[in-house]
């Protein structure tokens, strides 16, 4: 066994310990969801910034930046650092208010059951990418580790089994304190590897003149209408469709006081916005160092640049660092992305069919916690040779088409009613649906046109006669 591969089994020992202790401390539902309500700032800081720190951030976006330059990565990071940013300052505090146990309870308390239960199955299906994509990098990287020895599919299956052992006992305890500790790391190592990386690749404003004239920065979309209406789809996509998680909605939740949430949601986000550029610096010197395998990975699999540049050209320190950060990203956000799903479809669908006191509540959550890393590991075994970056971007469409605009008119429009938020949930789903079959060669992007019709379908249905559901009860 190699040193390398030492300190990596150390670092998950590590993890899952610390997972473990974090779950002594969870003695009902509340403690499983939303860490008691209890957590300092500078833990919601870290459970936030690892909300997307994962392998779409040091994988796929790297990649996707190689490729198409900043215009290629406007949905990550900066629509999901505005996410973040954006429910800092809008939604935390009147949410907070409210004592929700998930992002579901809101359509519940706003409109009414068949609202909650409809917007939280689309919630809990939004998660099956997200979580895949963060099983298929554990798998790759223990294929990377193992040189070969242990197959992607069967790392997949052990990265899976770590991640649910410690998440399926702690909740929102072990994911906030597994985020504090993993988030030291990435932030140590990155900062570490961009000096050793930028020494090999002849200095930082060698690297940045050589991407700024190849045109890596250009950001803003070519003036066409198709062009155009792809980039603002792609932005709000992650923008606002990320907005109504449960895995944003847990990890402000978990904060001791309506500030903290909110404070916190606006720092993580900053500092995500911050760090999330150092992978695409790495790629981008990673050209400058070796072209050859740059190019050769770009054609193959351009996910494997920056792990192939660190085994290849950098100490033995510098590849523990590098991996560290790599796991602690995939891992802080595969747990968190793991427990929301679950906690939301216990809470708030098998619920309501079956009534359940809090001990019942936090059984039948782990069951499902279970359950869920079960699907999302085969779905993520079936979905091989889908690149990390679009099975994490596909994930938020279904979420904005159909929660968004009941969330944000909900809080915000008073006139918002159970009429209004159905006609909005289930336009927006079927408008987008029937894009994305039938809508090929239009150049409106399929969400954009379902989110457009969420909106008309709340405002009419809101101001029409009521004839579904019942009146709005405005609870903020």
């Amino acid at each position: 066994m190699s040193t390398l591969v030492g300190f990596v089994i150390l670092y998950l020992v590590a993890s899952i310990a610390i997972g473990l202790y974090a779950a002594t401390r969870v003695k009902n539902a509340s403690d499983y969801a939303v860490a008691g309500r209890s957590l300092p700032l500078y833990v919601v800081i870290a459970t936030v910034f690892a909300t997307w720190f994962g392998s779409e951030t040091v994988l796929g976006i790297p990649a996707k930046f190689l490729e198409d330059g900043l215009g290629g990565v406007v949905e990550d990071p900066f629509g999901s650092s505005m996410c973040l940013i954006l429910v800092g300052l809008f939604f935390a505090r009147k949410l907070y208010r409210m004592n929700l146990l998930t992002i579901g309870d809101y359509y519940r308390q706003r409109y009414s059951r068949t609202v909650e239960v409809i917007v939280s199955l689309c919630i809990v299906i939004s998660y099956l990418g997200w979580v895949s994509a963060q099983i298929t990098a554990l798998g790759l990287v223990f294929n990377i580790l193992s040189q070969d020895a242990i197959s992607v599919p069967a790392g997949m299956l052990i990265g899976a089994g770590i991640v649910l052992l410690y998440t399926l006992f702690g909740g929102m305890w072990s994911v906030a304190m597994t985020d504090l500790f993993q988030m030291i790391i990435i932030v140590a190592g990155l900062v570490y590897i961009a000096f050793v990386v930028s020494d090999l690749a002849g200095g930082a404003g060698k690297v940045i003149d050589h991407a700024a004239a190849a045109g890596k920065f250009e950001f803003a979309p070519a003036l066409t209408s198709k062009d155009v209406l792809a980039f603002i789809g792609a932005w709000v996509t992650m923008m606002f469709g990320s907005i109504p998680q449960q895995d944003v909605f847990q990890r402000v939740m978990s904060a001791k006081n309506e500030n903290t949430g909110a404070a916190g949601s606006i720092a993580g986000g900053s500092l995500y916005f911050m760090f999330a550029f150092i992978p695409m610096f790495l790629a981008y010197s990673a050209s400058l160092i070796d072209p050859k395998m740059v190019q050769t990975l770009l054609d193959k699999d351009a996910q494997m640049i920056l792990p192939t540049l660190i085994l290849n050209n950098t100490p033995l320190f510098a590849q523990v660092m590098f991996f560290g950060a790599l796991l602690s990203a995939i891992m802080s956000t595969a747990s968190g992305t793991l427990l929301a799903p679950s906690i939301t479809l216990t809470g708030n669908v098998i619920r309501e069919l079956y009534p359940m006191d809090d001990k019942q509540l936090l059984f039948a959550t782990r069951v499902v916690v279970v359950c869920f890393a079960v699907a999302v590991t085969i779905f993520a075994l079936m979905s091989q040779g889908t690149s990390i970056y679009d099975m994490v971007g596909n994930a938020y469409k279904v979420t904005l088409v159909s929660a968004f605009v009941p969330l944000v008119m909900g809080l915000y429009w008073k006139r918002a009613n159970t009429q209004g938020a159905l006609l909005a949930v289930i336009g927006g789903l079927a408008t987008w649906l029937l894009m994305e079959n039938f809508g090929g060669e239009s150049i409106w992007p399929p969400q954009l046109v379902g989110l457009l019709v969420s909106f008309g379908g709340m405002i009419a249905g809101s101001l029409a006669p009521q004839v579904l559901g019942r009146p709005a009860a405005v609870s903020h």
